[in-house]
């Protein structure tokens, strides 16, 4: 079969394209060649030049005393473990940690009335996910010595969130909302829900995170497809593979952002309002498409999904049904390798971790099902040059055991930057957080 490869030369007008590009036509001569802010390539061949394929990873666990590996200059530590299904990490003002355990199906829970219940606290509180737990390092040392219960009764939390005197939670279903006082230990006090939303999605796309404007008057959430590429319908994905705004008593909906299939991580860059987001794009055509990908969200933008894939390639399951919306297709700035997984997100504004660190994206990739090698299981870097992304780096590696056995020790998702500067990092199926933390 001819390949045809699609070269992308990413290079560094990438912000006048994507404010331009919903209303350029591209020119024939060069519709192959598409500017962006990373000075990457990408390569992509057309649609079905491998089979898709289902290739599931097989989690062994960690052997006693091994860690993931971080490059020269940085320690890897486990933080905290015998947690069930860590997904992701909010870090308080205070500088609790705060851990969302949630799995794919709503497990744990029982039905009372119409109320999810958690199961009863005095068991172990990694015996049931669809809770939140505190995390405390009381003498600094690196390594939790005090853990505890924080909320439960929840339905797959996700992103978290605290305003004022309220603790904001997404659950797949809605954003809940409940009264908080700086340093609580725990929620003991009825929630509400202040927005309703639409209840799981396709694989992983269960998941609502958060995001807090600086004036804490909005909240962004982010909402995964219903599906792979709109195979059931339209009318399925309505508020979804978006990024919703909000104002912080739920009220006043709006979209952001839409055509982000699955946008997991999401943040400012520091010390702007830009909004940043990892996608986790489509499956079946083919080992190297579609690459997941870290963007900058414009208000308004249209990233694509379902109709068209990085920029304006039209999605052959969807050939010819919008072409209107192909064109308005913004291209993403950074390609983040297909079937990856890329879901957590958080950029780091400190200086431990040296000059090249300073500002730059550290993303969570779950790893692969639909590629026939394992791809992801690993944290990578993206380093920024003023506001400008350069291409991933692996940061924290060594998650894979065999890879001819498809063998696996755990799985990243969730990071997050701790008050101290190191990197927390969720392994939801080693059941572990690991602390990445610059050498002394």
């Amino acid at each position: 079969m001819k390949s045809n490869n699609l070269l992308f030369t990413l290079a560094a007008a990438g912000t006048l394209l994507a404010s331009c590009q919903q209303n350029k036509k591209p020119d024939p001569a060069k519709a192959d060649t598409v500017a962006s802010t990373a000075e990457q390539t990408v390569d992509l061949p057309p649609p079905y030049e491998t089979k898709s394929v289902k290739n599931f990873c097989k989690v062994i666990g960690w052997p006693a005393g091994k860690t993931p590996t971080a490059p020269e200059g940085f320690k890897v530590s486990l933080y905290a473990e015998k947690l069930n299904n860590p997904r992701n990490i909010y870090i308080a003002p205070n500088g609790d940690v705060l851990v969302a355990l949630a799995t794919t199906e709503a497990k744990g829970l029982k039905k009372v009335g119409s109320a999810l219940v958690g199961q009863d606290d005095s068991q172990n509180m990694g015996d049931s996910p669809n809770q939140i737990v505190i995390l405390r390092d009381k003498d600094g040392d690196g390594v939790v010595d005090n853990k505890g219960m924080f909320l439960s009764g929840l339905n797959q939390p996700f992103g978290m969130a605290i305003i004022g005197r309220y603790f904001y939670v997404a659950n797949t279903d809605g954003l809940w909302r409940y009264p908080y006082s700086p340093g609580d230990t725990r929620i003991t006090k009825d929630g509400t829900r202040i927005l309703k939303l639409p209840a799981g999605g396709y694989n992983n796309h269960w998941t609502r995170n958060l995001l807090v404007s600086a004036d804490s008057s909005k909240i962004y959430i982010t909402v995964g497809s219903g599906s792979n590429v709109a195979e059931h319908g339209l009318a399925n994905e309505a508020r979804r593979a978006n990024i919703l705004v909000v104002d912080k008593d739920g009220a006043n909906e709006k979209i952001y952002a839409s055509g982000l299939r699955n946008p997991v991580g999401v943040g400012f860059f520091p010390g702007t309002q830009t909004i940043w987001t990892a996608v986790n794009e489509r499956d079946e055509l083919g080992d190297m498409l579609v690459p997941d990908y870290l963007t900058s969200v414009k208000e308004g933008g249209f990233y694509g999904w379902p109709y068209a894939y990085f920029g304006q390639h039209e999605d052959p399951r969807l050939k010819g049904q919008r072409p209107d919306m192909v064109k308005k297709t913004i291209v993403p700035d950074v390609a983040l390798g297909s079937h990856t997984a890329s879901l957590g997100l958080a950029f780091y504004p400190d200086d431990a971790f040296g000059g090249k660190y300073k500002n730059a994206a550290f993303i969570g990739q779950h790893g692969s099902w639909n590629s026939s090698k394992l791809v992801g299981y690993k944290v990578v870097a993206v380093p920024f040059n003023g506001s400008k992304p350069g291409k991933p780096e692996d940061f924290l590696t060594g998650f894979v055991a065999n890879e001819a056995k498809k063998e696996v020790y755990g799985r990243p998702v969730g990071v997050a930057v701790a008050k101290d500067g190191s990197l927390l990092v969720a392994d939801d199926s080693g059941n572990k957080i690991w602390r990445v933390a610059a050498a002394k």
